[in-house]
């Protein structure tokens, strides 16, 4: 059984300093130790992070210790660089991406990866999806927004509609949370806001009608299970039966383009797990842990492997094969 992890992150141990170059506020790692580092994020803290997430021997160990196969590495969405100049999103793009290429090159068999662009810019983010899969990525991840403009904005759908002609898979990863006074503690932003950020994404390319525009065999994924989407799509569609307005721009109900993507199973509870298979399908759904962050899944696999709903063969293709048709790969 090939077990594919097709949502983890990685940040390099350092790259050249970009506010220096750029001015500005960017990304960079303040090591304490060997072991242990600070994003940072200008002269702020961002988020701790240990050496699993630029450790290619730390990261290639756990994965021994739980009976991973392969990741799908993807750089965290705080480097994205969409609220900067696109040239310099750009050259943060390519700086980051063949840092990736970099780390997988420790063991091109067991470590692949999944490339960012410029996505505030269609024919840059455009050329370096060309170059990034002519490198060895497997595809791209890229955020569910760029400042006000959803999937459906029509300069992300051509980079949406070339990702689908160059054969790369897609990753679309909530980022950039509203922050406001009653979302800043316990870390509401990530257990509130980045679900219903995806549903948001997801809803974006139904209810506007975009899905329809796009290729059908556009291989593109939503993280942590989706968000709210699932759990909500019982209200969506009821909303769509009833009121004109959220139907105006659908012109089929909106749980009929399930079929259209896919999600991962980072939803770490059994019953949730179920209500997903229900609701996307067998087929549609990717092994993904989110490591090696606090909000990821702690022992990689437990999930799908411990399940009571699952059958040996549901548990194959969660866990590998359906990861298999969305990467491309044999």
């Amino acid at each position: 059984m090939s077990v594919i992890d097709i949502h983890n992150h990685f940040i390099p141990h350092s790259w050249p300093d970009l506010a220096e170059k750029f001015g500005g506020d960017w990304p960079w790692m303040k090591h304490q130790d060997a072991d242990k580092a600070m994003l940072m994020f200008g002269n702020k803290e961002f988020r701790p992070v240990t050496s699993a997430v630029w450790s290619a021997e730390q990261r290639l160990a756990d994965m021994d210790r739980d009976g991973i196969d392969i990741q799908v590495i993807s750089a965290t969405p705080v480097l994205f660089a969409y609220g900067r100049n696109a040239k310099e999103a750009a050259e943060c793009a390519r700086l980051f991406n063949d840092a990736a290429r970099e780390l997988c090159a420790i063991n091109p068999d067991r470590l692949m990866s999944l490339a960012q662009v410029p996505l505030q810019d269609v024919d840059l983010a455009c050329t370096e999806i060309s170059r990034i899969m002519r490198e060895g990525h497997l595809g791209v991840q890229i955020g569910n927004h760029v400042g006000d403009r959803d999937l459906d904005d029509e300069g992300i759908m051509t980079v949406l509609q070339h990702c689908a002609a160059e054969g790369a898979a897609v990753l679309a990863h909530p980022w950039d949370m509203n922050k406001t006074v009653r979302n800043s503690r316990y870390m509401l932003q990530w257990l509130v806001e980045m679900p219903a950020e995806t549903e948001l994404s997801i809803l974006s390319l139904i209810l506007s009608g975009a899905i329809e525009r796009l290729p059908k065999d556009l291989r593109l994924c939503f993280a942590h299970g989706g968000g709210s989407f699932p759990y909500l799509l019982g209200r969506i569609d009821n909303a769509w039966r009833h009121r004109d307005i959220v139907r105006q721009d659908c012109p089929e109900l909106p749980s009929s383009y399930v079929n259209r993507f896919y999600v991962d199973t980072a939803v770490y509870n059994d019953g949730a797990l179920k209500l997903l298979l229900d609701v996307m399908g067998e087929d549609r759904v990717l092994f993904g842990t989110d490591y090696p962050f606090p909000l990821g899944e702690q022992v990689m696999g437990e999930l799908v492997r411990t399940s009571a709903h699952l059958t040996e063969h549901q548990q194959r293709k969660l866990l590998g094969l359906n990861a298999k048709r969305w990467l491309g790969i044999d």
